[in-house]
């Protein structure tokens, strides 16, 4: 089939038949020539409207405690294991967390996600997030997510119970390449902690990060394995090499090409939540915009956990030269 034959069948079966797309349709889509992106990005924008409206859902984040995490993932900075100049700080306090949740709330956000660098939460932080979640909602009115690592039944009903609206566990990368990028948990690890995330009733944010060394064919496999977890929201996340972490030398995707995967995610993937998420700043330079018009539909405004983001009224402008209504979006779209 020709380019504007494959843009046409994934327009009907997405618009007029409102199916999802085969994984045989999505790698005929990965494989269309770069100078027909913008092609695929505007049809995933219709589709982002058809499915999820014009909303746009402004999330900002905290690192609740920074540095020290025993794990290996090999993209981060904040293992221990690594030369990392990013060192391990306390758990910040409900104070310090009460502060961070009011910045992002006068920036018209609705999301709020706590975030911790642990494999997996003790008793202690745990009693910590539970304490706070309800401090930070009734201050604020925004909605709290929490980012804990691995978690156990018990420990996703309680936060469940407690009223952490969304939980963040990425799958990160495809099953077959998860070895290369991390072996001190599993992947079937991480499935396992979605699985009890939706278990308990809370909305399950679940995304990647690109640029890793993973092959196309690898990509279309996480897409794959994403779809099977049925997550609420998916952060898309671009490799920003870091000093001392491994994949440190591993060069930046192109900007035309992460557009390209933005308007594959949206078109396996359309009605999701669609966050821009890390690295989007070098990755994408002065196509940030462009990104907003090919399936994204959410974005984590300010710095992130261990990089700077650009200044969040920049996004905003952005978003409101635009013309999208910024405003909650939810798993019930």
């Amino acid at each position: 089939m020709t380019p504007r034959a494959l843009l046409r069948a994934a327009e009907e079966a997405l618009l007029d038949e409102r199916r999802e797309l085969s994984s045989a349709e999505l790698a005929s889509l990965a494989a269309l020539p770069a100078e027909v992106v913008p092609a695929l990005g505007a049809l995933a924008h219709e589709v982002r409207l058809a499915w999820c409206g014009p909303t746009v859902e402004v999330e900002g984040i905290v690192s609740a405690k920074t540095g020290g995490c025993p794990e290996d993932c090999g993209f981060c900075s904040q293992s221990a294991r690594f030369g990392s100049p990013v060192g391990a700080t306390p758990l910040l306090d409900p104070a310090e967390l009460l502060a961070a949740a009011a910045e992002t709330a006068a920036l018209g956000a609705s999301e709020f996600c706590i975030v911790v660098a642990v494999r997996g939460p003790d008793e202690r932080l745990l009693g910590r997030v539970l304490e706070v979640v309800p401090a930070i909602r009734t201050a604020t009115g925004l909605n709290v997510a929490a980012s804990l690592g691995i978690l156990t039944d018990g420990q996703a009903r309680r936060l469940a119970a407690g009223g952490v609206h969304r939980y963040n566990h990425n799958l990160e990368t495809a099953r077959s390449y998860f070895p290369s990028v991390v072996t001190t948990h599993t992947w079937e690890e991480r499935h396992d902690t979605c699985r009890r995330v939706v278990d308990a009733g809370m909305e399950l944010c679940c995304g990647a990060i690109l640029g890793m060394g993973e092959s196309v064919t690898q990509r279309l496999e996480l897409l794959d394995e994403l779809r099977a977890v049925a997550p609420t929201e998916v952060p898309v996340n671009f490799l920003n090499p870091r000093p001392g972490t491994p994949m440190a030398a591993l060069p930046l995707m192109g900007p035309l090409e992460a557009i390209r995967w933005i308007a594959l995610f949206r078109l396996a993937l359309p009605g999701v939540i669609l966050r821009y998420a890390g690295g989007r700043e070098v990755t994408l330079r002065q196509l940030q915009a462009m990104g907003l018009t090919a399936g994204i539909n959410a974005l984590i405004v300010g710095n992130y956990l261990t990089t700077l983001g650009r200044d969040p009224n920049e996004d905003l402008a952005m978003i409101e030269d635009l013309s999208m209504p910024v405003g909650a979006l939810s798993g019930l779209l």
